[in-house]
């Protein structure tokens, strides 16, 4: 096998020949495997089975793994040369990985991590950063940079690595790949070192969807299920104002793909930020035992800081023995986190992981079985190689507060592309509820092409900064006629969505939301008004023929409201107030 491995290896190291540069503007060296691997090794998938037995669900698929999997005869070397030195070879291949080459993927090698997989930046001194393809001026992202390099470079179809607050995440959006953290505990962690048990989870990087579903629904082993598509797709606009890029763009190309698959009514907004601080309660005795002072954190804040101290505690009582009596030579940044003294009380411990709980509960009851939470996976671009940047309380701030919502919950999080903002890639984040995770990659199979094609549409649209802004700011003030409207306002429910119209004239929605809201006060003439011009614009809105119809009833057009009623249960079938409406009026009228 160790041939094999070398033959393969040699070839490889002559096909990517072409690849091996100096530039000037890097002054690096970019090495042929752009310093993803760390192992060559090959692990060969059981011969096929013979007909009429189906052949094996990963056939044709090559992948490595982060240095954080056990592969027997091999230390995992967790990203420090000290700790290679002091370990044993493993006696027993990973789980994970087993399952892979059983179901038919050939593994050929083992990627860098950052030291002892604990931050978020790719930077590994012992064995140099691997060098980010799709920016090479910049950092690939960590702890799993290698493994995100890898695919990115076209050297395999997909990789392994651990996602504890960020690992898979943050390198997938900065290198332009599709990163997968699945729920915690739906797949084993036998096999792997620990980082922090809680948060730590087996995560998957692909090139493309299909790659993603495939691979993923090995690792979950879930049963076959029917494909469902989401009834409501929630954009946290406080997360994409943490943004420091086209943050307007980002939720444009989301919306535009949204309402091509299920239509603008599924997509709705939501201020995490109001939502947890009210759905987790321990948030604020997390707050009263931790801030001193008057200054005031937002729960997204909180939430970052409990993540971090989660991942410190328990990285400290799983590897502290082992730090104190080897004294390994560590990153100052990471040396500084790990061994800065952890002064938390039993009582605190336990706020953190009653906001654990709480949390999943949460996202649980807000997303239920077909949501889907639309966040930014970073709130920055991939900061140049050597940037202090990533040391400033506001990077740490922005990027824990985004990447903790998963963390802490426990829910599943996929990272996708969508193409790049000032020669950076730019990414943005689906979560499904805990359990979710076959629902999300269902979802992600049915959008990815639509997100790209609306990625490209608008970056090479002539589509102003500020009329992108316009049509975000509309529907936040749609939003906010939707909350008046529920809570009875229906005069302040018009003003808001003529506010809307005034925003984005071209959007049904808001003349139907208006005259819904004319309805209650019994403007009939309005509504009608309304409802046509919605109609005009969107001849598959079921709401405008719905409320149209009740609009000609009231002003005695019996016969028009009828057919609005008939038509909009050509629409959809199933409308009971549809059906019901049309044959009350038929047996009056006719």
């Amino acid at each position: 096998m160790a041939s094999h491995a070398a033959n393969l290896w040699v070839l490889l190291g002559l096909g990517l020949a072409g690849i091996f540069l100096m530039t000037k503007r890097l002054k690096k060296t970019i090495k042929a495997d752009f310093g993803a691997f760390i192992q060559k090794l090959e692990l060969l998938p059981p011969p096929q089975p013979g007909p009429p037995k189906a052949p094996h669900p990963l056939t044709g698929l090559n992948f490595a793994v982060s240095d954080v999997f056990d592969i027997e005869g091999y230390v995992t070397g967790f990203g420090h040369p000290d700790w290679l030195r002091t370990h044993e070879p493993s006696t027993r291949t990973s789980p994970v990985v087993l399952a892979l080459v059983e179901g038919g993927a050939t593994c050929i090698g083992k990627t860098v991590v950052d030291e002892l997989a604990y931050s978020i930046h790719g930077e590994n001194k012992h064995y140099s950063t691997p060098t980010n393809p799709a920016a090479p001026a910049r950092i690939p992202g960590g702890s799993s940079s290698g493994a995100a390099v890898a695919v990115a470079a076209d050297f395999v179809d997909f990789s392994l690595g651990i996602d504890t607050l960020g690992g898979i995440r943050v390198p997938a959006a900065f290198c332009g790949v599709i990163g997968f953290r699945p729920s915690h505990g739906v797949i084993s962690n036998t096999g792997i070192i620990p980082v922090s048990s809680s948060l730590d989870t087996v995560g998957l990087f692909a090139k493309d969807p299909s790659t993603l579903r495939r691979v993923g629904l090995v690792l979950l082993q879930l049963p076959f299920s029917v494909q469902r598509n989401p009834k409501q797709i929630l954009l946290a606009d406080d997360c994409f104002e943490l943004l420091k890029i086209a943050k307007d763009r980002i939720s444009q190309v989301v919306t535009n793909s949204t309402e091509k698959h299920f239509g603008r009514q599924v997509l709705k907004h939501e201020n995490l930020e109001k939502y947890f601080s009210s759905k987790v309660p321990s948030l604020k005795e997390f707050y009263s035992q931790k801030i001193n002072g008057d200054s005031k954190f937002s729960s997204l804040t909180l939430l970052a800081n409990v993540a971090q101290i989660l991942q410190r505690y328990e990285f400290k009582c799983t590897h502290g023995e082992w730090i104190n009596s080897e004294k390994p030579v560590l990153d100052s940044a990471i040396s500084a986190q790990i061994n800065e003294t952890l002064d938390m009380t039993d009582k605190e411990i336990e706020i953190c992981k009653s906001i654990r709980t709480e949390m999943r509960l949460a996202v649980n009851n807000l997303l239920k079985d077909d949501g889907i939470l639309v966040i930014p996976t970073t709130a920055y671009p991939p900061p140049k190689l050597g940037s202090k940047e990533i040391f400033s309380d506001d990077y740490q701030n922005r990027s824990f507060s985004l990447l903790s919502i998963a963390s802490i919950s426990g829910c599943c999080q996929v990272t996708l592309p969508l193409g790049y903002h000032d020669k950076c890639p730019v990414s943005v984040s689906f979560i499904a509820r805990h359990g979710g995770d076959r629902f999300l990659l269902d979802t992600v199979q049915t959008v990815y092409s639509s997100l790209q094609e609306h990625a490209d549409t608008v970056a090479k649209s002539k589509l102003s900064p500020n009329a992108v802004n316009q049509e975000h700011s509309a529907e936040v003030v749609k939003e906010k006629g939707n909350q008046a409207y529920k809570d009875k306002q229906w005069q302040k429910a018009i003003g808001f969505y003529t506010e809307a119209i005034k925003l984005s004239g071209n959007n049904a929605t808001y003349y139907s939301n208006r005259a819904a809201a004319y309805l209650e006060l019994g403007s009939f003439l309005q509504a009608e008004a309304d409802c046509s011009k919605a109609i005009s614009l969107d001849k598959k809105n079921v709401k405008a023929y719905l409320r149209r119809g009740t609009a000609r009833e009231m002003l005695g057009y019996y016969k028009e409201a009828i057919q609005d009623f008939s038509y909009a249960l050509v629409l959809e079938p199933t409308n009971k107030r549809a059906a019901l409406s049309a044959d009350r009026l038929r047996k009056v009228f006719q």
